[in-house]
């Protein structure tokens, strides 16, 4: 199969609900400051903004799907995640904002609640009652095979979005829209040397097991921390799912066994709050005693900065919808769509973080 190598400068900017039905084409380098319009789903001012692409460019012809009109079209939308956590639900706010202003004429959507199996059959569903282009967030990158699968049967392209996939691009999913996971955690590196003073000994509450996200949050920081800065000790490191309850009770359970830890890294915001309450059950105060930096940019989160409480907060910005229904309209323009999207994420920090709270989600 013959398909179009897609050029790393292409851009988009995931503008504002009031443009949002135009094919855009906005301008931006890798590593600004350039702070974008509103997007659908955003309940501040923090839309999402391209910062590369990489990989094969796919179009039509090269997935084997028709053109579709997606005012005429059923989309199909597949949650990981409980909406209780606010990434999730901010995620799930922008793809139904981002429908409604496309003028999708139906949009599906479910919620696989942390389940794979669920998963899989809520895109089957989908499939069932007439989905003509899916957009998935991965509950795992591995296992969506059955799905995929039936997806491919029926001609219905799918759009993965916030986590990666290993199955092969172009055939068994269209495109990965999402951040760069490996570099937000060497920036957490960066961010907790400049918190701790380049001295301390760390705890790493991990996420889900099974997605890149975990993973390469991990590698990044863990790649960071040996090559720039030696005294960042890891002491210590369990997983809590990304989920704030067994965040609390994983660094309770590490600050009993190690009473020396004085900084932790949270691989999302939701863990680290529930750090947050573990350290101030232990006696100490966090933010000051013990030192925390985590990964999304929940509302909650930032507000804890502009509290103390947390050091700072690498953002991983959920609000997909425009750029997903964006990037549907250009695959059914005719346009070569790359394997992966990589969009730009801000930092919260003491500096910023109570100027820029309206951006947090």
């Amino acid at each position: 199969m013959k398909r179009t190598t897609f050029p790393r400068t292409w851009r988009l900017v995931a503008c504002s609900a009031a443009v949002l039905g135009a094919a855009l084409a906005g301008c931006t380098n890798p590593g600004t400051s350039e702070q974008p319009a509103g997007a659908g789903g955003n309940s501040g001012g923090d839309g999402q903004v391209v910062k590369e692409s990489s990989g094969e460019g796919c179009t039509m012809q090269d997935y084997g799907a028709e053109k579709l009109d997606l005012s005429e079209a059923v989309v199909g939308f597949s949650q990981s995640e409980p909406d209780t956590a606010a990434f999730r639900a901010a995620e799930t706010k922008s793809i139904r904002e981002a429908a409604k202003e496309t003028g999708v004429k139906k949009l599906l959507v479910t919620n696989a609640n942390n389940e794979l199996p669920k998963q899989i059959a809520d895109i089957q569903n989908m499939l069932n009652q007439g989905a003509d282009f899916l957009i998935v967030a991965p509950v795992n990158s591995d296992g969506l095979d059955p799905a995929l699968a039936a997806a491919k049967q029926k001609g219905v392209p799918v759009l993965t979005i916030d986590r990666k996939v290993t199955n092969t691009h172009c055939d068994d999913y269209l495109a990965f829209l999402g951040s760069d996971f490996y570099e937000q955690g060497k920036r957490a590196a960066d961010a907790l040397n400049e918190s701790t003073g380049g001295e301390a000994k760390v705890a790493i509450l991990l996420g889900s097991s099974g997605n890149n996200v975990t993973e390469d949050r991990n590698a990044g920081f863990k790649d960071q921390v040996k090559a720039q800065y030696p005294g960042l000790e890891i002491v210590a490191e369990q997983t809590a799912n990304f989920a704030r309850d067994e965040g609390q009770a994983v660094a309770e359970q590490l600050l009993q066994s190690n009473p020396d830890i004085t900084a932790i890294y949270a691989h999302n915001d939701e863990m680290a709050l529930g750090a947050v309450t573990a350290v101030q059950a232990a006696g100490k105060q966090p933010g000051e005693d013990i030192k925390i930096v985590s990964i999304d940019g929940t509302r909650n989160a930032v507000q804890a900065i502009v509290d103390g409480q947390i050091n700072a907060v690498i953002e991983s910005n959920p609000r997909f919808g425009p750029l997903a229904f964006e990037t549907a309209e250009k695959f059914y323009a005719g346009e070569a769509i790359p394997e992966n999207v990589i969009i730009s994420d801000d930092e919260y920090n003491r500096d910023n973080a109570e100027a820029n709270l309206g951006n947090a989600f």
